[in-house]
C-alpha cells in the first residue's frame, strides 16, 4: 500500500468499522432511536454556558436572538449527538465540538457546518463550507441539507480523533483528525482559513458542545438535541 493512500484511509476514517463500548458498529448506517437519550440542555438552560436572555426555548425549539453561541457546562468524549435544525433564508450556523476553550472557540474546536447550500448568498462558498462537513477542512461527500424552512436530522458520532456525520439519512463526513498536521492546509490540498489556526491534529477529544447563534442575521432553530456517551 502506497503512502499516498495510506493517508486517504486515514483521513477518511475508512479504513475499518468500529465498535463502541457500548456496542455500537460505527459508523452509523442511520439515524439512532434517541428518544430516551440525554437532553443536551435542560429546558430552562440551567446546564448551558450561555448569556442571559438571548438563547431561549419555546415550544422545544432553541433559537438565540443574537450571534451568540450556547455551550454547555459538561465536557463530553466518545459521543453521539442527535439533533434537529431548521434554518433562516442564507443561514450559516453550526454545531460545535471538542471545545477546549469557550472564550476563544474558533480556533480550539471542531465545528460540523449548518448552512443554507441553496442560497444565492453561498453559491460562490469554498466546497468545505458545505452543510454537513467539518467547516473550512473538509468536504461533505453530498449535498443532503434541506431548504430553509425545512427541518434537518443531523447525527453526529465523535470516537477519539474520529468524526463521522449523518445529515437527513446520508453519510456526508468520515473523517480522522490525525491527517490534519498543518493549519494552513487542508489533506486535499485546500486552504484551510486563517483564523482556524491550530491544526486539527493537535485538539482535545474532550470538551464542550456548542450550537451557533444567529449568525449573519438569519434565526437558527433546534430541537431535540440528544446526547448518548459511548466509552
Amino acid at each position: 500500500m502506497t503512502s499516498t493512500i495510506r493517508l486517504v484511509l486515514l483521513v477518511s476514517g475508512l479504513a475499518s468499522s468500529m465498535i463502541s463500548q457500548a456496542g455500537e458498529v460505527l459508523p452509523l448506517k442511520d439515524h439512532p432511536a434517541s428518544a430516551g437519550w440525554q437532553d443536551l440542555f435542560t429546558t430552562n438552560l440551567s446546564n448551558a454556558a450561555a448569556q442571559q436572555g438571548i438563547w431561549t426555548v419555546d415550544n422545544g425549539e432553541l433559537t438565540a436572538s443574537k450571534d451568540v453561541c450556547i455551550f454547555t457546562t459538561n465536557q463530553y468524549e466518545n459521543f453521539i449527538l442527535d439533533l434537529e435544525f431548521k434554518m433562516g433564508g442564507a443561514a450559516n450556523s453550526g454545531v460545535i465540538i471538542y471545545c477546549s476553550d469557550i472564550g476563544n472557540w474558533i480556533p480550539n474546536s471542531v465545528e460540523v457546518q449548518i448552512l443554507d447550500d441553496f442560497a444565492p448568498k453561498w453559491a460562490g462558498a469554498a466546497p468545505n463550507w458545505k452543510c454537513g462537513g467539518l467547516f473550512g477542512h473538509s468536504v461533505p461527500k453530498k449535498q443532503a441539507g434541506r431548504k430553509a424552512g425545512e427541518w434537518n436530522r443531523m447525527t453526529i458520532t465523535c470516537k477519539g480523533q474520529t468524526i463521522y456525520v449523518l445529515l437527513n439519512g446520508e453519510q456526508v463526513t468520515e473523517a480522522n483528525m490525525k491527517g490534519w498536521t498543518s493549519a494552513k492546509k487542508n489533506p486535499d490540498g485546500s486552504n484551510i482559513p486563517p483564523w482556524l489556526s491550530r491544526p486539527l491534529a493537535e485538539l482535545a477529544t474532550r470538551g464542550h458542545i456548542g450550537l451557533q447563534g444567529k449568525h449573519g442575521g438569519a434565526p437558527i432553530y433546534f430541537r431535540n438535541v440528544k446526547i448518548k456517551q459511548i466509552d
